[in-house]
């Protein structure tokens, strides 16, 4: 099914294969550990910031398209939220059409504007238009309004699958490009003429960028940020992410379909009588890049689903702005609230999450999460020292 969402990884195809015969399952690769990358060298950074310059104004208009019906989590509110850190640029998170945007695997948001306000606001369009990875990839409203933005001397910016969208708009035929590493192999058979680029985790190629997984978001931010700043504007914000890089290095042999995560998989889901729902408390001020980060993680264990706890029903207003829905009013919830550290930053976030899913559903789930989010702690997270 075209746009799946990635949480879903045909697990119900997976099981019955299980069921007729698991030899299938002994071919798959084990899992295996990335190499040590070297970073990547000053000239090729120098090049990507040189092409992801502001290509129409001083202080740059970054929109960041949403579906109501499905658009990850992560994908949407991460660069959001790292933009707006730097404010350097106007950033507007827009949706389709009036109304809630649905994100998946956890989190409901009200946008900022529909993409017809956004036009009616900017009719020579945005600077940079960041597309996420969406429940459906080929809407045809969608791909239009992404064309549209593109004849407009937009950058367009496909974030994780945000590129499989991208491609069926049209935009990456004849182009360098990279995706998250589940959806590879469909991408460039859908799409044969994408030159596709491994051990990279974002390729620009004449006005349209593409980046690996979840996790990729985050230096694709950072990147974007020094191109629109200067480097000493994304090393401030960097900081304040907890990131040691943010160049282009990733190692995409340490991110495929291995034995540990087809096995985790098939036992998590069907070990159905053991699924929880986490009660996550929502509070005004939360920053959405941990938030996004860990309701992410906590919710692709195929064991648990993360809901919003608020004060009373509705939305709060996030760090920068942006209204988030609690799912439950804690005087309706019965269930353990926990929430986020304060003063933390979205890498330690999301580090304390993997170690919380490690002691809860033990490490081979931890590993099963990372490997969805296209996250090796490598560059990406490490902790600035």
């Amino acid at each position: 099914m075209r746009g799946r969402r990635l949480a879903a990884y045909g697990i119900g195809a997976i099981a019955l294969l299980l069921l007729a015969g698991a030899g299938w399952l002994f071919s798959l690769p084990p899992a295996q550990r990335g190499e040590t990358l070297s970073p990547t060298s000053p000239e090729e950074m120098a090049a990507v910031v040189a092409a992801l310059k502001p290509p129409k104004r001083t202080r740059p208009v970054v929109a960041i398209i949403g579906a109501n019906d499905g658009t990850e989590a992560t994908d949407y509110l991460m660069p959001y939220g790292i933009l707006r850190r730097a404010d350097v640029a106007e950033i507007v998170a827009l949706a389709m059409r009036e109304g809630p945007v649905a994100l998946y695997p956890a989190l409901t948001v009200e946008p900022q504007a529909t993409v017809e306000a956004f036009d009616q606001e900017y009719p020579d369009g945005a600077d940079y238009l960041i597309v996420p990875a969406m429940r459906r990839d080929d809407d045809p409203t969608v791909l239009r309004w992404i064309r549209a933005q593109a004849g407009k001397g937009a950058i367009v910016v496909g974030v994780c699958a945000g590129a499989k969208v991208v491609a069926n708009a049209g935009l990456l035929d004849g182009k360098r490009a990279t995706t998250h590493w589940y959806y590879v192999d469909e991408m460039r058979k859908e799409h044969p003429l994408i030159r596709y680029v491994p051990d990279t985790r974002y390729v620009v190629d004449k006005g349209v960028v593409t980046s690996t997984g979840i996790s990729a978001s985050m230096p694709l931010s950072l990147v974007l940020i020094e191109a629109m700043a200067g480097r000493e504007k994304a090393q401030e914000v960097a900081e304040d992410l907890g990131v040691r890089n943010w160049d282009a290095r990733h190692d995409s042999s340490a991110f495929r379909f291995t034995r540990p995560f087809a096995w985790t998989a098939i036992r998590n889901r069907l070990a159905f009588w053991t699924h929880e729902r986490l009660g996550m408390k929502l509070v005004p001020g939360v920053d959405e890049v941990a938030l996004a980060l860990v309701a992410d993680a906590w919710s692709r264990t195929y064991r648990s689903r993360v809901l919003m706890i608020g004060d009373a029903a509705g939305a709060v207003r996030s760090r920068n702005g942006l209204s988030v829905y609690a799912d439950r009013a804690a005087k309706d919830w019965d269930g353990t609230v926990w929430s986020m550290p304060a003063g933390q930053t979205p890498t330690a976030a999301l580090e304390q999450a993997l170690r919380g899913i490690s002691g809860r559903y033990g490490k081979a789930t931890a590993d099963f999460v990372a490997m969805q989010l296209e996250y090796s702690g490598q560059g990406e997270g490490e902790a600035a020292q």
